[in-house]
């Protein structure tokens, strides 16, 4: 096998192992993107997985993360290499098994064309590697403790930020009725009214969703959107792309995603699994669509102006 050859089928490998074990959750009937830990630790901090710098993970490596964290019951969101644990004088602890994440990155190749002449290529690669929750580790540093539950409110004042957050992006919402969605053509979002919702949180986490929908619109991030209505498949890839950015963002945004599905989540869940299991690579593009329009409404918050001591 030339080493071309082989790279790609490590690649595909790896595609195939993680989506395979999403399938698996799926097929139990648990999305395993739901944030790990909101119905035990209500007032913990919601986070998306972190790096043992505090840089959050992306992508599919938080579906991933959360997944793992959801089987295992860890609690705290912070991951590391053993080589990172064993640089801050730790170690992890024998007989633990680690959890999969994965680098994506493209390097540059010179091949000779047809015609005999240079020509640069891009070629993807993807490659996994081995992190371990702090919870698996002893002797790490303080600031490495695991939070410990406790029945403090949560502040309302991080639904305020929410609303700054969505008011900010300068999408129109409407409020009204008894459903969500996003109308591509009229360019604007439908919500019923917040009481009519469980709580606060799941009026956020749906209005999350819309927005996400809503970034993907032509004149934004231009996902086709155009079959929606139309294809069955389609409109499960958005619908997941939408679910999945909408879990990334309400843990952006400090708040508790709703743990009851929606009432279409059931409807979309067999054609999630017909997509995923034909599509070892969908998941990995519907992390990284879901990522970008979670990017992009970042991008439309205004910039905090550092004045001058």
């Amino acid at each position: 096998m030339k080493k071309s050859d082989k790279n790609t089928g490590e690649r595909a490998d790896i595609y195939a192992r993680i989506t395979d074990k999403i399938v698996a959750a799926l097929d139990e009937g648990v999305r395993p993107w739901v944030q790990p830990g909101s119905t035990k630790h209500l007032s913990g901090r919601v986070s998306r997985p972190l790096r043992h710098n505090g840089e959050p993970y992306s992508g599919i490596n938080v579906l991933l993360l959360w997944s793992e964290s959801m089987a295992r019951g860890f609690s705290s969101s912070t991951w590391m290499t053993f080589r990172q644990a064993l640089e801050l004088g730790a170690c992890v602890r024998k007989g633990e098994t680690g959890s999969t994440v994965v680098y994506a990155n493209r390097i540059s190749k010179t091949e000779t064309d047809g015609e005999g002449q240079e020509v640069e290529r891009d070629i993807p690669f993807l490659k996994a590697y081995t992190v371990f929750n702090v919870e698996q580790i002893d002797g790490l540093p303080e600031t490495y403790a695991v939070p410990t539950e406790d029945n403090t409110v949560r502040s309302v004042d991080r639904i305020g930020h929410a609303d700054a957050f969505f008011a900010a992006t300068g999408a129109v919402i409407r409020h009204g009725g008894d459903k969500a969605f996003y109308a591509p053509a009229p360019d604007y979002i439908q919500m019923p009214p917040i009481e009519t919702f469980r709580d606060a949180e799941s009026y956020y986490a749906t209005l999350a969703h819309e927005e996400i929908h809503w970034a993907g619109a032509a004149h934004r991030l231009n996902r086709d959107l155009s079959r929606y209505a139309k294809d069955r498949s389609e409109r499960a890839r958005e619908e997941l792309i939408a679910e999945l950015g909408a879990v990334f963002l309400a843990a952006d945004l400090s708040i508790v995603p709703e743990m009851e599905p929606r009432p279409d989540h059931a409807s979309y869940l067999a054609s999630w699994l017909s997509v995923l299991k034909n599509d070892k690579r969908f998941i990995f593009e519907a992390a990284a669509q879901a990522q970008r329009a979670v990017a992009y409404l970042h991008g439309l918050q205004p910039q905090v102006r550092q004045d001058a001591a």
